[in-house]
């Protein structure tokens, strides 16, 4: 008798305990996914253009050289100012503009990069700024590239850091064009996101591009800076149109042979997100352009060689500031 009633006690305790686990995991993302819409509410600067509307955030000694930092997909201006942070640090006058269908910065049907290059004039002009050197991550390279090529003049240098450039039929890009696919699906969605970098933070990290080698081989304060730029992806949602845009929005390629800005990249060998070869391409294309090729580092570069890429562009951006 007491087997019967086991059999038939123990679905509805694992009923039970489901339910429990399912509320349970519904209050933290309730509350981490509220403190993630917190953290970016409020901080930012909305300005009209021509080109919608632009948010943008400022940060550093207005009387310190100007940097615009633009940032990668799944960014906003909050990334923007992490890249600053990690690349910068102080004694700079930089500013973070969220780019198109980002947080509250507007995607307007048939938006280009093209246009988020010249929308870039228009906020420095709005600004008061005449000419910035500038630092990109990832996908911002799209449009930092094409804002050299489009507005030399305001551009004294260009840094990009495991940046996208030109598109490819290799196979191996096809492996990488499926992770951005999969990742545009993730960003989507709130719950989704959230779950993964909080329950699948290994498998996430794979997607973009750092495998376990990269991961294992971080220090304490590496892992740190890892796990701010993956937290404050949160919240994702206001942040869908433009991952979505990045990944469907054709890129510079050949038309880089005419940028003059003095150039320097950073990229891994190893990044399976932003291959390679678009630092190669963009060294050979680019007139007098640099490449500092790294073995490893993944899509997290930023990271694992933050101490020679910071050295390295602070310096390039100050030896052309007179340019």
């Amino acid at each position: 008798m007491a087997d019967i009633v086991r059999r038939v006690s123990l679905p509805r305790w694992i009923a039970v305990a489901l339910l429990a686990a399912a509320l349970l995991a519904g209050a933290a993302y309730m509350r981490g996914i509220g403190r993630a819409y917190d953290r970016i509410a409020g901080k930012s600067t909305l300005m009209a253009s021509p080109y919608g509307t632009i948010e943008f955030t400022q940060g550093g000694p207005s009387g310190s050289p100007a940097v615009l930092v633009i940032h990668g997909s799944g960014g906003g201006f909050d990334q923007g100012e992490l890249i600053a942070q990690a690349v910068l640090g102080e004694g700079w006058h930089w500013i973070a503009p969220s780019r198109f269908g980002y947080l509250r910065s507007t995607l307007r049907d048939g938006a280009s990069f093209d246009d988020q290059a010249h929308a870039y004039a228009h906020l420095l002009d709005e600004l008061g700024i005449a000419k910035v050197a500038v630092v990109a991550l990832s996908h911002g390279g799209p449009s930092a590239l094409l804002f050299a090529l489009l507005h030399p003049q305001r551009v004294s240098s260009l840094v990009l850091v495991s940046c996208g450039v030109a598109s490819s039929t290799d196979p191996a890009q096809g492996e990488a064009n499926r992770k951005g696919d999969m990742l545009t699906t993730v960003f989507a969605h709130d719950p989704l996101y959230w779950g993964a970098s909080t329950l699948l933070r290994r498998q996430l990290l794979a997607l973009m591009g750092a495998d376990d080698a990269v991961i294992a081989g971080l220090s304490p304060e590496q892992r740190l800076l890892v796990d701010r730029i993956v937290d404050e992806m949160n919240p994702v949602a206001p942040r869908s149109e433009g991952v979505a845009f990045d990944n469907r929005a054709p890129m510079p390629d050949a038309r880089i042979a005419g940028i003059r800005t003095p150039t320097l990249i950073f990229h891994a060998a190893d990044d399976t997100l932003q291959l390679v070869r678009n630092a190669e391409f963009a060294a050979a294309t680019i007139p007098g352009a640099r490449l500092m090729r790294f073995e490893r580092g993944g899509h997290l570069l930023v990271v694992v060689e933050q101490a020679a890429i910071r050295a390295a562009a602070q310096q390039f951006i100050r030896d052309h500031l007179g340019r």
